[in-house]
């Protein structure tokens, strides 16, 4: 029998458009930014300062350890504010806990929390904690982020035409993070131990909020995208898609780091499709992206420059060795159908 259940991941983003975008409430003049495909947050006009907002998921990935499972969850929502520009501040938090989730085990992952805020400088505002039948990891629920600085420090999303296209760390970081932590079993088999290993090690590449506040910090930047679910190609299609422009990407000078490229071989996931919190796309003058880049690896964060933003009519074309093709946004991350079938396997 034919399975015709919606997949797995974000909604596409046609539904959007159809459905979501023209359905938004009361219209207020405050925002400068509101909800739109290819922008991870949203911004609101508080006079002298704004406001930046995100918010996302509380994801509680338990494999990895609970420490390490609350370090991802805060860095995955303060890297959607840090792409505007503007450090983020505070948090909201909904704790939706599993029922079996101790008070030992749930203090020890909030210490977490508070640990890693600490070092972001970020405050805790208000939140919401309770267990309930039905929740499970590593959906735990919800938190919201706050950003608040000068508007001159905003970077409202909008590639120009000639703008530089850089990417840092390369395609499916998440995608690698995670897989190696909920079943290294399967990379030891066709790697061995020590690949896993570093494998694993890719965990704390799973942020952009250092990438983002030193590529905001060279100046010239015209836009900042976390390339998440649907990964590379998903990310610089929504960013063409807001911005209105074409896009041409090189292939080949996207970094690929070998242990993503294995890890992806293993489990049959186009790496540049798939999920890869971790990554940041950033639009930029082109005099100004290769003083991005040396900055960006003067910190130990690999990147390159891989294309340039074009007039719309010429649409989004990847280069690949003497291979020139359109790029279609992915619809579906191939990842969390990979994860749900792993998880059978397991």
């Amino acid at each position: 029998m034919k399975n015709n259940l919606p997949k797995l991941g974000k909604i596409h983003p046609d539904f959007f458009n159809r459905h979501i975008y023209s359905k938004l409430g009361k219209p207020d003049k405050s925002i400068i930014v509101g909800p739109q495909s290819g922008v991870d947050f949203g911004v609101v006009d508080l006079g002298t300062k704004v406001m930046v907002v995100s918010t996302d998921p509380f994801f509680i990935a338990k494999e990895l350890g609970l420490e390490k499972a609350a370090w991802f969850a805060v860095h995955i929502i303060a890297s959607d504010v840090s792409v505007s520009g503007i450090a983020p501040k505070y948090l909201a938090i909904d704790l939706n806990l599993p029922p079996q989730m101790t008070e030992v085990e749930l203090a020890k992952m909030w210490d977490a929390v508070h640990q890693e805020c600490q070092k972001l400088k970020i405050s805790v505002i208000t939140g919401h904690t309770a267990r309930y039948a039905g929740c499970n990891y590593p959906m735990v629920g919800g938190a919201t982020m706050f950003g608040l600085g000068k508007k001159k420090e905003l970077i409202n999303p909008e590639a120009k035409v000639g703008d530089a296209i850089i990417i840092s760390k390369g395609p499916a970081i998440e995608t690698t993070g995670l897989l190696s932590a909920y079943f290294p079993e399967f990379l030891e088999v066709k790697y061995g131990k020590s690949f896993v290993k570093r494998a694993q090690e890719v965990f704390y590449q799973m942020s952009t909020v250092k990438d983002a506040a030193i590529t905001a910090s060279v100046g010239g930047v015209t836009a900042m995208h976390d390339a998440t679910e649907c990964g590379v190609w998903g990310g610089l299609f929504e960013i063409a898609q807001h911005s209105r422009v074409g896009m041409c990407i090189d292939k080949n000078k996207i970094i690929l780091q070998e242990v993503v490229r294995l890890t992806c071989e293993c489990f049959d996931i186009d790496p540049y499709k798939s999920i890869s919190e971790g990554t940041l796309l950033a639009t930029a003058n082109k005099q100004k992206a290769k003083f991005i880049v040396a900055a960006l690896e003067k910190a130990g964060i690999p990147a390159s420059i891989v294309g340039v933003i074009t007039a719309p009519a010429k649409g989004m074309r990847v280069l690949d060795g003497d291979k020139s093709y359109e790029l279609k946004h992915p619809g579906v991350d191939p990842f969390w159908e990979k994860f749900a079938q792993y998880l059978k396997k397991k």
